[in-house]
């Protein structure tokens, strides 16, 4: 069996897929990558099906595998090595067996996703891989750890691509909630006037978010009946501070909903590393809806392109044909 072997992990590297969406009435969260827009990266990447990747949550680690894989690198751009060797990322690389892979810390966003042609090959729970750690499905990845690889069909790498901008904050676009019309009109007002600035708490169940001035809440029915609740919502607890939630959030909830973010706009909301500088902006249902088509259009067709590499970042440069399959080891006559 073809195993990947972690050397080195993050405090929040976990193998995470499309999560299990259909379980809500029985109190689970779809779970699944907190950013699905960098795993369809990296599977348009490698030019195969979403499978399962490893999620780095601010820190990647050390990996390596002990046949010869492909690569993907995609999601917060880590500074990453092979054998001491620069990688591009937002590319597909390929990895000797034996060879050293090293991932750092985010230079911008917060998770940061490696793909391995054929995806891992570990037991279904629930229909999926993912961890999901607030129902205990799964676990924190660990030095030590050998995940099993599925068979790879492919053989195409060095390719790379444009990724959307969703690693620096930004405006976030937001459906009015159950309680939306219970908050006051100027509390709506500066609610989408005001700059809110991601909190260093959060985590895959969700963020908070830090107002510029006082925080919000309503005079009355601050604590609602308990009720289902959807990533995206943006919550109200007694504080004040807003918290957005994500795909790994519990599925009821009895604070107050201000308003709820668009699912096209939910890896922006994932990637804010703390400090990072958010904004709200109402829509309209139809809005919301052309939006959300154009975004899982988007993920279907992902373009990429040949990687060209810079000479410098190859220490193996002889070994390349440079003119008419000559190598640049063999003398030109």
């Amino acid at each position: 069996m073809s195993l990947l072997e972690i050397l080195q992990a993050g405090p929040g590297a976990t193998v995470q897929d499309g999560g299990r969406p259909g379980y809500m009435a029985l109190g689970l969260s779809r779970g699944g990558a907190a950013d699905r827009l960098a795993l369809a990266e990296g599977a348009a990447l490698l030019r195969q099906p979403v499978r399962t990747a490893l999620e780095l949550a601010g820190y990647g680690g050390r990996f390596r595998a002990d046949v010869p894989c492909r690569i993907a690198l995609t999601g917060a751009p880590m500074r990453a090595t092979l054998d001491g060797a620069p990688l591009a990322w937002n590319a597909s690389h390929a990895l000797p067996a034996g060879a050293d892979l090293e991932i750092g810390g985010a230079l911008h966003g917060v998770y940061g996703y490696l793909t391995l042609g054929g995806g891992f090959d570990l037991p279904e729970e629930l229909e999926a891989r993912s961890a999901h750690l607030n129902a205990g499905l799964g676990r924190l990845l660990e030095a030590g750890d050998r995940l099993p690889l599925a068979p790879d069909t492919g053989h195409e790498t060095g390719l790379t691509l444009d990724p959307m901008d969703r690693f620096g904050g930004g405006v976030l676009r937001v459906l009015p909630s159950l309680q939306t019309g219970m908050f006051p009109e100027d509390m709506r007002a500066r609610f989408v006037a005001e700059r809110f600035a991601r909190d260093s708490r959060g985590n895959r169940m969700g963020i908070r978010l830090l107002p510029e001035g006082e925080g919000y809440g309503l005079t009355e029915g601050q604590s609602i009946v308990s009720e289902v609740i959807t990533p995206g919502d943006i919550q109200i607890p007694g504080d004040g501070a807003p918290y957005v939630l994500l795909y790994e959030c519990q599925t009821t909830g009895g604070y107050p909903r201000i308003g709820t973010v668009i699912p096209a706009d939910l890896p922006r909301v994932a990637q804010a590393a703390p400090g990072a500088e958010l904004r709200f902006r109402f829509v309209t249902r139809d809005e919301a809806l052309e939006a959300e088509g154009a975004f899982r259009r988007g993920l279907e067709n992902i373009a990429v392109r040949p990687l060209v590499r810079d000479p410098a970042d190859m220490p193996d440069l002889l070994s390349y044909e440079l003119i008419g399959g000559v190598t640049a080891g063999e003398e030109l006559s």
